[in-house]
């Protein structure tokens, strides 16, 4: 029989901040800031990756490309993305301590995974200096995982590379990518955890895929919450996750499923 040991988590959208919005109003505010107003799906599309990442791959997108054109009348520099990311570093300061409360179900599950033994990992695409608000205002809300890794613990390469995950098996004392499972809300979760040959699972309601609020989600009709989860499933589906759950109240069904 299979035994899990760890669990690997996000961090926004999957157990902290509901719906990962403190990422999106930086960015928002950031490309708004330099005359581009980028859609909501622009900016969700490569959530998870290391920030300046992000804001690289947003850029590349044509219809941006275009606008950066129009509004400055060049064609977009490595130095611009390096502007647009200090904007929005300054941007997700001054919110990020409103956006770590943990979701619905987190603070159950992860209690009920340390009765069965296993530890609580996490990766993420913030900086340190980002952690340590998101970390603290976590724990005075009750969340507090084993350990956590961001790009700057892996000379800046973060998902969908590997290393972030790779970390925390050592820092755990994992024995096998095998006894480990890594739980996230986006595309680049689900790729880091299939690169580091780890079980990948995506996470439905609350997550960057769905992209809406709590009170927003409640409000739906249980048809239109029902096609929302089959959107998000088969976005998780296509980049290779192993397992899809609803919220972290399957969670630890699913490991008993996986370990039998």
């Amino acid at each position: 029989m299979k035994k899990i040991e760890a669990v690997i988590f996000d961090w926004a959208g999957t157990t902290v901040d509901y719906g990962s919005f403190a990422p999106v109003e930086a960015f928002m505010e950031a490309f708004k800031s330099f005359g581009i107003a980028p859609t909501i799906e622009e900016v969700r599309t490569p959530m998870g990756m290391l920030k300046w990442d992000h804001i690289h791959t947003m850029m590349k997108m044509p219809r941006i490309t275009e606008e950066w054109n129009k509004a400055h009348g060049r064609m977009w520099s490595k130095t611009d993305v390096d502007a647009i990311y200090e904007e929005s570093e300054k941007a997700i300061f001054r919110i990020l301590h409103k956006f770590s409360t943990p979701k619905p179900f987190v603070l159950n599950a992860v209690a009920e995974l340390r009765n069965r033994g296993i530890k609580i990992g996490s990766t993420t695409g913030y900086t340190i200096e980002m952690m340590e608000i998101v970390t603290k205002s976590a724990e005075e809300q009750g969340y507090k995982p084993d350990a956590w890794f961001c790009p700057n613990h892996t000379e800046n390469k973060g998902r969908p590379y590997p290393y972030m995950v790779f970390r925390n098996l050592e820092a755990l004392g994992v024995s096998s990518v095998n006894a480990a499972i890594k739980v996230g809300d986006t595309v680049a979760d689900i790729k880091e955890g299939k690169n580091a040959s780890v079980i990948s699972v995506g996470i439905i309601e609350g997550s960057s895929v769905m992209g809406y609020a709590q009170a927003e989600y409640e409000a739906l009709s249980p048809e239109h919450k029902a096609l929302e989860a089959e959107r998000v499933r088969k976005v998780y589906e296509a980049c290779g996750a192993d397992y899809v759950i609803s919220n972290m109240s399957e969670l630890c069904d699913l490991i008993e499923r996986i370990e039998k």
